[in-house]
């Protein structure tokens, strides 16, 4: 059975839960999309949510924000 997650352990790594639900949510659906598709319960052992949720853990998963995003502004180069 894989370890229960508590919002606690991602207080450190998100700024807000909603943030948290929609990065994990994206790399879900991107295990999901490039997994081998079986039968059986090999091929369910490893859930694509506990897969993206132990990533956000070890601090392999990042985003960016629109405050965080450089803008590249040709004016301003043109200028230079």
């Amino acid at each position: 059975m894989p370890t229960p997650y508590c919002v606690d352990d991602f207080k450190d790594k998100f700024d807000s839960l909603y943030r948290l639900v929609i990065v994990a949510a994206k790399r879900a659906n991107q295990v999901t999309k490039h997994e081998a598709h079986g039968f059986g319960a090999a091929a369910r052992a490893r859930k694509s949510t506990i897969t993206a949720l132990e990533e956000v853990i070890d601090g392999k998963l990042t985003f960016t924000t629109a405050d965080d995003e450089v803008y590249y502004d040709e004016d301003a180069e043109a200028e230079d």
